[in-house]
């Protein structure tokens, strides 16, 4: 019978799923056959994040402490909701930023620079003397002089914020530099991020790296075929970093998939068979995936853009900020700035223009959206230590797992000694000591304290695992993954 109809009958046959269940029950109160209770109730155990316990007498109880409801699909949904508008209103915004800043942080650069210089000669015929309260001559030189600067800096190939070079330089200019000049030459021109990329890391940070839906899985089923068909949860939360109680429920899907089976051994120790997994062409055999702690976590950079690019795009954004303050204070409307460039003769006398309204296009719009894009990436920066906190605690975590489960392969004791010294390697500071036996628990342990007052700590469940495990693949036969001589084959 296929698990899923199982499930359905079981669904509705079970009086109290709340409390625990043998397969005998399952099977009573239902009239399934015992195989298909059983994998009616592992198919449940997936479906409604269910538990497995073992009694001393190796008999396998089922739990499902929600019963066949899913309370958390409602937080999951809000979630998936609030994570789809995040993605929308991120994408929305990522647009917006990459339109402003690849166009109209260069527009505006060029208006208030058109601006500065048209005042300039439109002034030109007037006397030196006579102070007009324009100081645009002046403004012009310091604009330049900025940006001529920020554009040597940015671009020069000896600046050490030099960000690309000019394709025109050929290997006979390359040449001519030194070893490290020719390195960094190199290396410039390896750079082809598009300058509206840079722009948007500036502001937003470096796009998270795609991850692989199907890779956790692949790992685990490697895993399964190096350890010869059997594993445990130690292994998978070895090979995937997920705790405990993430891995329970992962285990109770891929038997389903992949036609696994639950063995409890005499001690209490619950292992995972998958005995079709093993079925192979090939007479080599693979290694065991590379364990989660290997994989560290890392925080990642705020912008990930070379320094010259962040300085290029904060010099701009902070120029058309200064100008757009500068149009606020100037009163710098369309209709006034056509009446300040008009061409002023040596002898006239003009009389200012009366308060013409706020200057939208050349003030607020310039001010608001430049303070915006230096606010992002502040607000990151500021964030940037509660996620580091985040990931060392993760990494902690993962160094705690490889001590414990390194100590369980060899029998050793486990005290708070080491776990702490494990925890702080990986993590690159002290544990605090409530986060330390909250992620003792979470993995399994249990604190004994010995006559001599030296606090120990017990996996029951993760020791009887590993020694199951070590019985079951020491019977498991190797002609489980031979596959059978060919008798036919289309390509003969």
């Amino acid at each position: 019978m296929d698990p899923r109809a199982a499930a359905k009958v079981l669904e509705g046959s079970l009086r109290d799923p709340g409390k625990p269940l043998t397969i005998a029950d399952a099977a009573t109160q239902s009239g399934l056959a015992l195989r298909d209770a059983e994998r009616g109730l592992h198919a449940l155990t997936s479906e409604y994040r269910g538990h497995l316990r073992v009694t001393e007498d190796g008999d396998l109880l089922f739990l499902f402490p929600y019963g066949f409801t899913k309370p958390w699909e409602t937080r999951d949904a809000v979630a998936a909701a609030l994570r789809a508008i995040g993605r929308g209103a991120s994408g929305v915004a990522r647009f917006l930023v990459r339109a402003w800043l690849t166009i109209a942080i260069f527009a505006y650069a060029a208006i208030f620079l058109g601006i500065l210089i048209g005042l300039t000669l439109a002034r030109q015929g007037s006397s030196s003397s006579r102070d007009d309260g324009f100081p645009g001559a002046s403004l012009v030189y310091v604009v330049f002089r900025v940006l001529g600067d920020a554009l040597f800096w940015t671009f020069h190939p000896f600046s050490p914020l030099a960000i690309g070079y000019d394709d025109r330089w050929g290997a006979r200019d390359e040449d001519r530099w030194g070893a490290r000049d020719r390195g960094r030459f190199q290396r410039a021109r390896r750079d082809e991020t598009p300058f509206y990329e840079k722009v948007n890391r500036f502001v937003f940070g470096p796009p998270p790296e795609k991850e692989d839906p199907r890779a956790m899985e692949r790992r685990i089923l490697a895993e399964v075929r190096a350890l010869k068909g059997r594993i445990g949860l130690a292994d998978v939360m070895r090979t995937t970093g997920l705790p405990r109680e993430e891995a329970d429920p992962l285990m109770a899907r891929l038997m389903l998939d992949y036609d696994g089976e639950v063995d409890v051994s005499e001690a209490g120790g619950i292992t995972y068979r998958f005995e079709a997994i093993r079925k192979t062409a090939t007479s080599t055999s693979e290694p065991r995936p590379r364990p989660a702690w290997l994989e560290k976590k890392k925080l990642a950079p705020l912008t990930g853009n070379p320094a010259g690019s962040n300085v290029l795009i904060a010099l701009l954004n902070g120029f058309n900020l200064l100008m757009g303050l500068f149009a606020l204070d100037a009163n710098l409307t369309i209709a006034r700035l056509r009446y300040m460039l008009e061409p002023v003769s040596r002898y006239e006398v003009r009389l200012p223009m009366p308060y013409d309204g706020v200057p939208i296009l050349l003030g607020v719009l310039p001010l608001v959206f430049s303070l915006l894009i230096f606010l992002l990436p502040a607000g990151r920066a500021l964030l940037r230590r509660s996620r580091a906190i985040a990931i060392a605690k993760e990494n902690g975590r993962l160094g705690l797992l490889q001590e414990i489960l390194a100590r369980i392969e060899r029998r050793a004791p486990l005290t708070e000694a080491p776990l702490k010294k494990a925890w702080a390697e990986s993590a690159g500071a002290e544990p605090d000591p409530k986060v330390l036996t909250r992620a003792i628990v979470d993995l399994g342990g249990d604190v004994e304290i010995e006559k001599d007052g030296e606090v120990r700590y017990r996996f029951v469940d993760l020791e009887t695992e590993a020694a199951a495990l070590e019985a079951e693949r020491a019977a498991a036969a190797d002609e489980e993954a031979r596959v059978g001589k060919v008798i036919f084959g289309s390509d003969r």
